[in-house]
């Protein structure tokens, strides 16, 4: 797979009148974790019409962001993306690069499981646009690997992260998973360690969660899966920041831990409001007055993007108490935080004096900082509560 011609239009970023994302959802896996309630098939039947239904939705929706729009970000999420093949991203990037401006710089991730990235895989991937990896771990422990039916085994997690950086790669992400339910912390002791011995500068750690339309799910509802006390979860995400800062990693949002200058630019983004155009089966879409979400059915997708020329999407316009309360979402769990002056001159909700006393008792508790400027920024132990927290402060729709 070669790079995109001098002919693409490529943007330095000054050139730009504003930026954007651009997500493409590639809905297909080679098994089913346990845990995962994301939109995705083992069957591989509809992968190459479904890539083609990609390149025609890029079309019919080429407008989506404005013309005045450059992709900042691109980011093949899934699914599994990394199952894609060298002339599928290229059909793909060829595509974009009719329909989309994108900057010098952009970054460009691939969501790839371990056991895809073969030393051949990972040179096809190194030769094409994408410059940046994020790796499924979620561990280094053979038997939590199969707890979890995850596809790759302890020696390929390892394998995986080394190959890709003999291959060129330096901006590389890893997911890890806690709260697995084992009979201590040793476990995620070691997985812990041995992710920093990579030198990744980038990693997304996230608490095992049991969604009821999952095999963890359904075996919890039979009695024969008992995920571990909130207890053991919480040490363990206490165990994760004080380890992550001992190695100098920063926390810019509750999952999400970078060096420095590391930030995932493309989830960033969300984090800020920025617009963006999600493709594929399931993909959400975002333009600053409204989202979309698109059919979670792939054979529904291909049919009506490839015959009928259509997307078949839900519009939902925003209120401005959903544009407040998003903010408040998504803002509360990054380290900026909340600036509540921005919430109450632009999105008009005033916090500071409608919610004084619950923003005293955060304070009070430890669980949460109020700045100078009136900028709310929850504690460690305030990230604990970070769902319950933005649930209180959510505002109900007139």
């Amino acid at each position: 797979m070669g790079k995109l011609p001098h002919s693409c239009s490529l943007l330095p970023r000054h050139c730009t009148t504003y930026l954007a994302g651009l997500y493409l959802h590639i809905p297909f896996c080679k098994q089913a974790c346990h845990y995962c309630d994301f939109h995705f098939s083992t069957s591989m039947g509809l992968k190459s019409r479904l890539v083609d239904a990609l390149t025609q939705e890029l079309a019919l929706r080429a407008d989506y962001l404005g013309p005045q729009s450059v992709l900042e970000t691109i980011y093949f999420g899934g699914g599994t993306p990394s199952l894609l093949t060298a002339t599928e991203l290229d059909q793909i990037f060829n595509a974009i690069h009719i329909h989309f401006r994108v900057a010098a710089d952009a970054e460009i991730t691939l969501e790839a499981n371990p056991d895809d990235l073969t030393a051949a895989k990972v040179r096809e991937l190194a030769a094409s646009p994408i410059n940046r990896l994020s790796i499924g771990l979620q561990s280094f422990h053979e038997p939590h690997l199969r707890l979890m039916n995850r596809a790759h085994s302890a020696i390929e997690s390892t394998a995986a992260v080394q190959l890709a950086q003999e291959a060129g790669f330096e901006n590389i992400s890893v997911d890890l998973i806690y709260g697995v339910p084992a009979p201590d912390h040793g476990i995620w002791e070691e997985d812990l360690a041995k992710v920093f011995a990579l030198q990744v500068p980038h990693l997304s750690c996230y608490a095992l969660t049991v969604e009821p339309d999952t095999v963890f799910g359904r075996q919890l509802k039979k009695g024969t899966f008992r995920p571990p006390p909130d207890e053991f979860v919480a040490r363990q995400f206490e165990m994760l920041l004080a380890e992550l800062a001992r190695h100098g990693y920063q926390q810019y949002e509750i999952s999400n831990f970078c060096q420095p200058g590391r930030e995932s630019r493309h989830n960033s983004a969300y984090w800020r409001g920025v617009p963006y155009l999600g493709l594929g089966p399931s993909a959400h879409s975002f333009n600053g007055v409204s989202r979309q979400y698109t059919l979670a059915n792939n054979p529904q997708y291909v049919t009506s993007v490839l015959e009928q020329h259509e997307v078949p999407a839900t519009i939902e316009f925003l209120s401005p108490t959903d544009r407040a309360n998003e903010y408040l979402m998504t803002s509360l769990r990054t380290a900026r935080g909340t600036d509540l002056r921005h919430l109450h001159t632009s999105l008009g909700v005033n916090l500071v004096a409608d919610r004084a006393d619950y923003l005293k008792y955060l304070q009070t508790n430890g669980w949460a900082t109020i700045s100078a400027d009136e900028v709310l920024t929850l504690t460690d132990k305030g990230k604990l509560l970070a769902d319950q927290i933005t649930l209180e402060l959510f505002q109900e729709a007139e």
